[in-house]
């Protein structure tokens, strides 16, 4: 009797991971530095996003869970983004452009209802490729490589295509320094807090 009731269980467990559903597709979008969905929004309608506004590209693939209706959507993702750093010198503190690249590899969670919507939640792996100063007196530019954020968003799918709103929030600090030929070596902060809007194509 055991060994029925365990071979039933495991011919329901196997039945249950037979039907999982597995998509992949592509991906890309706009990131805009900041906190705020609703500024966000508004700064790209009225084409005030370009000083903060970068974008990204990428793949993702998604696994829905057996018997409870979620799922979890991994990605790969190349993102170009603008920020601003404090420069000191002189005791006078200045604003200066930092453009840097990095790859994203967000694992999220997530669940849909109503047919066509869905929301997710999940760590967000972040390793920088390069930065660059909008500033000629800095001569060297280093900085650390990987970093942990989370990123929280929702969207809708019709179809094979897909629209996606998600607010990320950088956890780790990203502890990068420049040389300067006036001040010598200063240390900075790169991480930023994004509202990412992307598009996708499920295959």
């Amino acid at each position: 009797m055991k060994k029925l009731i365990l071979v039933l269980c495991l011919f329901v467990a196997s039945s249950q991971f037979a039907d999982a559903q597995i998509h992949f597709g592509i991906k890309g979008g706009i990131n805009y530095n900041s906190d705020s969905f609703i500024d966000s929004a508004n700064n790209i309608i009225e084409g005030n996003a370009e000083g903060k506004a970068g974008y990204h590209a990428g793949i993702w693939l998604r696994f829905k869970l057996p018997m409870v209706g979620w799922y979890i959507r991994p990605e790969l993702v190349y993102t170009s983004l603008k920020s601003e750093v404090n420069y000191i010198t002189n005791g006078t503190t200045q604003k200066v452009g930092y453009d840097f690249q990095k790859l994203d590899i967000p694992v999220l969670l997530g669940k849909k209802f109503l047919k066509i919507a869905y929301v997710h939640i999940g760590p967000s792996f972040q390793y920088l490729l390069d930065g660059d100063l909008d500033f000629d007196a800095v001569t060297e530019l280093k900085a650390d490589g990987f970093t942990v954020g989370l990123q929280l968003g929702g969207g809708i799918e019709l179809g094979k295509f897909g629209i996606d709103a998600r607010w990320e929030r950088a956890f780790s600090d990203v502890e990068s320094n420049f040389i300067s030929s006036a001040t010598g070596a200063q240390r900075f902060d790169t991480r930023v807090n994004q509202i990412i809007f992307g598009l996708s194509y499920r295959f």
